[in-house]
């Protein structure tokens, strides 16, 4: 009998939520084992700074090691966590995955991002996106000491949890143009992203034929899954006081 995808994205872990930590390594733990794949699709990390900042003796890193020991794990880039690198891959034994991706589900192709390439009306939000992409830029970053890069991280939160209050929601969430240009250009009819912390999963009318757009949600209050089956995809919650 075929086994579960799982897809799960938007955990920022990080240790003012121990809660979302603790429900993650249940899930490594309980879940991962009996499923097919992982998918985490960006910001596992509220923050990433470098792979060199990190222990390889994190329990994270342990817990990943261990799940990825019999289910293959797929880590995508989020906006918080773009510097994940090879070293991170490594300790942990995932496989980075580039965004986007087209994975084959039970025979169905389907387009998987982080989904903030397509929140294309946040015109500030894109360049800044593009600036930190920029492997330039990223080389100039990691070369920083760790605490400098740390204090660069924390303002950056902050001054992105300001600006997020006092923009319209409708800019910070994805736009139909871009969907319809990501679909058309992979050629897919189901598209899997996160980011907008707005778990939902809304029907499309594709060029390729009637298709799903399926947003899986942040973990910040109980944490938020697609699992993939052959007789159906669903959402499903996992409550952090299981």
């Amino acid at each position: 009998m075929p086994r579960p995808v799982l897809v799960i994205a938007d955990l920022h872990l990080d240790r003012s939520r121990p809660a979302a930590t603790d429900t993650f390594l249940r899930f490594l733990e309980k879940e991962a084992p009996g499923a097919e794949a992982v998918y985490i699709l960006g910001d596992l990390f509220e923050a990433w700074i470098g792979d060199d900042a990190v222990s390889a003796d994190d329990p994270v890193l342990q817990a990943l090691r261990a799940a990825a020991a019999s289910t293959d794990i797929y880590v995508m880039h989020g906006n918080r966590d773009f510097l994940l690198g090879a070293d991170f891959a490594a300790a942990s034994g995932t496989h980075l995955l580039p965004d986007p991706s087209v994975v084959t589900i039970h025979g169905e192709h389907a387009l998987m991002m982080h989904g903030d390439s397509l929140c294309t009306d946040d015109a500030e939000y894109m360049e800044f996106r593009a600036m930190v992409r920029d492997p330039a830029w990223q080389q100039q970053f990691l070369a920083l000491p760790v605490a400098e890069r740390l204090e660069q991280a924390r303002q950056a939160r902050g001054a992105s949890t300001e600006r997020n209050q006092q923009l319209d929601e409708a800019i910070m969430d994805v736009t139909p143009v871009a969907v319809d240009a990501a679909l058309r250009e992979h050629q897919v009819r189901w598209l899997i992203h996160g980011h907008t912390h707005r778990p939902a999963i809304h029907d499309l009318d594709t060029p390729f034929g009637w298709g799903k757009r399926f947003v899986v949600g942040d973990w910040f209050d109980q944490g938020s899954l697609l699992r993939c089956q052959p007789e159906g995809w669903r959402l499903e919650t996992l409550p952090h006081d299981a």
